[in-house]
């Protein structure tokens, strides 16, 4: 196993560098990904939104925290995502996600170190534009889940996320038409969607990036989705 001190460092330095952007996030990307357009500008009237990405130890692991969402939210319902929400002016994304992490988990702000921020995501379904910020935390977090947006939080190892046993694709209707959807399955969720390709470009800065579709040899090539 690589000691999380390791892969903190490499995190560091890629998120200094140049990101990977697209091609990381399609690796993740539903086929086809209804409404995105790769490399364009988010339409006008796209919200900013924040989602905190928090590294932390946990049993000589480096975890992520994650939240399902209540079934009865009016947007992305039951969904796997990161602890996030909207940009409230004059904030700016890391405010925001910090401040979005306590409000629905618990997580000190103070306790956290930010890393550097991940390549901006639109997200047609909501109309947000999703800016997800890397931060890491020294020790595990008391985590609490808001009981009005969070039906429950999962702690997932880093090293599942990088496993490829975990990198499914499936089969679901989406805007009326079947498309083929990658997921990660974890602690018996399925994380796809704009969760599963923010995370995409995680992994690919830690050198393991998801390859669901056997897209590496596409990377230099026409946009897929």
């Amino acid at each position: 196993m690589i000691v999380p001190a390791f892969l903190l460092s490499r995190l560091w330095e890629g998120l200094g560098g140049t990101l990977p952007g697209i091609d990381a996030q399609r690796r993740m990307a539903p086929r086809p990904r209804p409404g995105w357009y790769p490399g364009r500008t988010p339409p006008e009237g796209a919200r900013d939104g924040a989602g905190l990405i928090l590294l932390y130890p946990h049993r000589h692991h480096l975890h992520v925290v994650l939240t399902v969402r209540k079934r009865d939210l009016a947007q992305h319902a039951g969904q796997v995502s990161l602890p996030g929400g909207a940009v409230e002016p004059p904030e700016d994304p890391i405010a925001a996600a910090l401040r979005e992490a306590h409000e629905e988990v618990g997580v000190d702000p103070g306790a956290v170190t930010v890393l550097g921020r991940l390549t901006p995501l639109h997200i047609p379904a909501s109309g947000f534009v999703l800016h997800a910020v890397v931060g890491h935390a020294a020790a595990r977090p008391d985590l609490r889940a808001d009981a009005r947006e969070v039906e429950r939080i999962l702690e997932v190892p880093l090293d599942e996320l990088r496993d490829p046993a975990r990198v499914l694709v499936e089969q679901r209707r989406l805007v009326g038409r079947l498309r083929e959807v990658p997921y990660f399955d974890v602690d018996g969720e399925k994380v796809w969607g704009a969760t599963a390709m923010i995370l995409a470009e995680l992994l690919w800065l830690l050198g393991t990036p998801p390859d669901p579709f056997g897209q590496a040899e596409e990377d230099s090539g026409s946009d897929p989705v």
